[in-house]
C-alpha cells in the first residue's frame, strides 16, 4: 500500500515589510539627481554631460579659428590636378560627370576655381627663381656612403617610413603624406602598384617636380624619395587637401569602330585574329608591370598582333593599361573585351613588311 505525502512550502511575505526612512531618503536623492536634466542618459552622472558641453564649446572655437583663415592660398608653382602622373593635360574632356562647381577641395576652401579637371594656379611662376629655391634645399649632392647608408635604413619591407602608391598615380593628396613623413625622417619610401608602373619614369619625374626632392634609390618598383639637407619643416609649403576623389571626367573614345589605316573588314579580321592567339602576358591586379612595354615592344617583332589576358584586373584599369600601352609603345588598341587586351602594332610596320 503506497502512502502519498504532501508537503506545504510557505514563503515569507514581504507585502507588509516597511523599508527604514534612510533606504527611502537615498533612493529621492538619487532619482532627483537623474531628472534634473532632462537629456541626462540613465545610469550616466551629470558631470559627463558638462564635461561634454565643454567640449563642444571648445570644437566651435576651433571651427571658428579655422574658418577665419580661409580660403587658403598656396605658393606651389603648378596647377592642382588630382593624379599627376595619370592625368594629361593635353586632352580636353568632352564632357563632364559633375558640374565643375563642385570643387573637391570643399567649398570656399581655396582660393583657387576649380574647372573640372584642375585648379590652375593664378600667379605667373618664376622657374628661374623656383629652381634656386629647390637648389638651395636639396644642398650639396650626397656622397656614396651616405647614399648607401639611407638606403640600408629605409629599403626594407618592415620600413616604417612608406607610402603606398596605387592605380590613381601621384595624387595631390600623396604630397602631403610625403611632407608629414620628412617632418621625423630624412627620406621616405614609395612603393609602386598597379597601372603606374607601366611609366616609372613618368613617376619619379612627378615625385621630384611637385614634392622638391631627389629620388637617390630606385629598384623596379620601390623609390626611395629624400627631402634635401637644408629641408624645414616648419617652412614646408601649404598643401590643401582634397576633401573627396572628383569624378573623371569623360574623354573620347578609345576604340574606334574602323582602326586607322583598315577597312571594317580587316579590323574585324585583326579582332578574330587577336582573341584566337595565345596570350603574350597574364597580368595581375595591382600587380608590378614594369616590363610589359618592352615585352609588347619585342612580341612586335615578329607579330603584327597581340593579346595581353587581364583576367580579374578590372574593366577600368584595363582602358588605362590600354591608354598607357598607346602611348609608350606605340601601338593601336582595337578590342576590349572580357577583360582581354588586343593591340596592333599600326599601319607603319605593316607598310614596311609589304615593301621588304
Amino acid at each position: 500500500m503506497a502512502i502519498h505525502f504532501r508537503t506545504r512550502i510557505r514563503l515569507p511575505d514581504h507585502s507588509n515589510r516597511k523599508y527604514s526612512g534612510y533606504f527611502l531618503s537615498i533612493c529621492r536623492i538619487f532619482s532627483k539627481s537623474l531628472s534634473e536634466t532632462p537629456y541626462d542618459p540613465p545610469f550616466s552622472p551629470v558631470s559627463k554631460l558638462q564635461k561634454a558641453k565643454k567640449k563642444k564649446i571648445q570644437d566651435g572655437n576651433s571651427n571658428s579659428i579655422k574658418n577665419s583663415t580661409l580660403p587658403l592660398h598656396s605658393d606651389l608653382p603648378f596647377d592642382f590636378f588630382y593624379s599627376y602622373s595619370e592625368t594629361n593635360p593635353s586632352v580636353n574632356p568632352i564632357g563632364y560627370r559633375e558640374s565643375p562647381k563642385f570643387s573637391p577641395f570643399g567649398p570656399g576652401r581655396l582660393d583657387r576655381k576649380w574647372t573640372g579637371t584642375s585648379a590652375p594656379s593664378e600667379v605667373e611662376v618664376k622657374i628661374n627663381e623656383v629652381l634656386e629655391e629647390r637648389k638651395r634645399i636639396l644642398g650639396d649632392p650626397l656622397s656614396e656612403e651616405e647614399v648607401a647608408e639611407i638606403v640600408e635604413q629605409y629599403r626594407h619591407n618592415n620600413c616604417s617610413r612608406q607610402i603606398n602608391l596605387g592605380k590613381g598615380g601621384v595624387t595631390h593628396n600623396i604630397l602631403d603624406d610625403i611632407h608629414n613623413h620628412w617632418r621625423r625622417a630624412e627620406a621616405v619610401r614609395i612603393k609602386c602598384l598597379g597601372v603606374p608602373t607601366l611609366d616609372m619614369n613618368n613617376i619619379c619625374f612627378h615625385l621630384e617636380d611637385k614634392s622638391g626632392g631627389k629620388i637617390i634609390y630606385r629598384h623596379i618598383n620601390i623609390l626611395l624619395l629624400y627631402r634635401g639637407r637644408n629641408y624645414d619643416p616648419a617652412n614646408r609649403p601649404t598643401i590643401p587637401l582634397m576633401l573627396w576623389k572628383p569624378y573623371a571626367p569623360i574623354y573620347p573614345k578609345l576604340v574606334k569602330n574602323v582602326a586607322d589605316g583598315l577597312s571594317f573588314e580587316e579590323t574585324k579580321e585583326m579582332r578574330g585574329r587577336g582573341l584566337n592567339s595565345p596570350p603574350l602576358m597574364k597580368l595581375t591586379r595591382n600587380g608590378v608591370y614594369v616590363n610589359v612595354v618592352e615585352r609588347v615592344r619585342e612580341a612586335f617583332g615578329f607579330e603584327e598582333v597581340v593579346r595581353l589576358d587581364c583576367t580579374h584586373v578590372g574593366s577600368s584599369d584595363c582602358k588605362r593599361i590600354g591608354v598607357k600601352l598607346r602611348d609608350l609603345v606605340p601601338c593601336v588598341p582595337i578590342l576590349f573585351k572580357d577583360e582581354q587586351i588586343i593591340l596592333w602594332r599600326g599601319k607603319r610596320d605593316r607598310e614596311e613588311d609589304v615593301n621588304s
